[in-house]
C-alpha cells in the first residue's frame, strides 16, 4: 500500500513549487494543505517539526522536512522505500 503523503504550504513559496513537481514527477498521490493567513495550522506545524518554513512533508505521519530533505532523500534513494510504506 503506498504511502500517505502531505504537504503543507503556501501558494507564494518557489520551495512548495519545487516540492510539489518532485512529487508529481514521481506519481506520488499527496494532499496539500495551503497555510497562507491560518495561523493555528502554522503553529501546529511549528509545534509538529520545530521548523517555520514551508513546505513541511509528512510522509505516514512522519515529518520528513521540507524540499531540500525531500530531495536529498531522492538522491540518495530513500524516498523510494518510504513511499512504498505498508
Amino acid at each position: 500500500m503506498p504511502a500517505r503523503v502531505v504537504m503543507y504550504r503556501t501558494p507564494y513559496c518557489g520551495y512548495c513549487v519545487l516540492a510539489k513537481r518532485l512529487l508529481v514527477s514521481k506519481g506520488v498521490a499527496f494532499d496539500e494543505i495551503d497555510v497562507a493567513g491560518d495561523d493555528e495550522k502554522r503553529e501546529w506545524l511549528r509545534e509538529a517539526t520545530g521548523q517555520h518554513t514551508v513546505p513541511q512533508i509528512f510522509i505516514d505521519g512522519r515529518s520528513i522536512g521540507g524540499y531540500t530533505e525531500l530531495n536529498r532523500l531522492e538522491r540518495s534513494g530513500e524516498l523510494d522505500a518510504l513511499l512504498q510504506s505498508a
